[in-house]
């Protein structure tokens, strides 16, 4: 159940990020109410996962996956475009939450 907590964590993160730009900077209602109950979901999925996992692979897992979708979300819907480095950067990221799973003492 902890992982599951986790994915609805990460999830509602994903939509509450995408929906930022979508808010206007805060100036329009739905989207923003949007924003402010997927954080509050969120955060209480993340708390709520915490109970069981870790709080460093968590956390990594939570912002890792966050960062990676939003930014393939930003490609696919936004059309905005990615550097090189940045790419590189993002899979460091991606390889980073990799290796501190598999770490013996991630898990303890």
């Amino acid at each position: 159940m902890p992982y599951f907590f986790l994915a609805v964590a990460i999830a509602s993160e994903i939509c509450a990020t995408s929906l930022l730009k979508v808010t206007d900077g805060f100036t329009k209602l739905w989207p923003s109410i949007g924003v402010v109950l997927g954080y509050a979901l969120s955060f209480y999925s993340l708390s709520q996962a915490l109970k069981h996992i870790p709080l460093g692979p968590a956390y990594a897992i939570w912002s890792g996956i966050g960062t990676a979708a939003t930014t393939v979300i930003g490609l696919l819907v936004w059309k905005q475009s990615i550097s090189i480095p940045a790419a590189i950067g993002l899979g460091l990221i991606v390889a980073g939450v990799i290796i501190l799973n598999l770490s013996p003492t991630s898990h303890s």
